[in-house]
């Protein structure tokens, strides 16, 4: 039986390292170091609260980042 597969969970990356980035330099940057997805929000967006292992989110106003999360 072949061996289950081990959830690749997010990269050792500091998220405050995207903040003041532009939102599209922060996203390359962002696969470049391993996150499986990159969400990129305007400001006082609602979103689901479900936790997404290898999930970065950007909270993007006037293409700049001003907030990062995990998840």
């Amino acid at each position: 039986m072949a061996p289950v597969p081990t959830p690749s969970g997010h990269p050792d990356d500091a998220p405050e390292a995207y903040v003041g980035l532009t939102g599209e330099a922060a996203a390359r940057l962002a696969r470049a170091r391993g996150w499986t997805t990159v969400r990129s929000l305007p400001p006082g967006s609602i979103i689901t609260m479900e936790y997404l292992e290898g999930r970065l989110n950007f909270e993007v106003a006037d293409g700049t980042v001003i907030r990062c999360w995990r998840g």
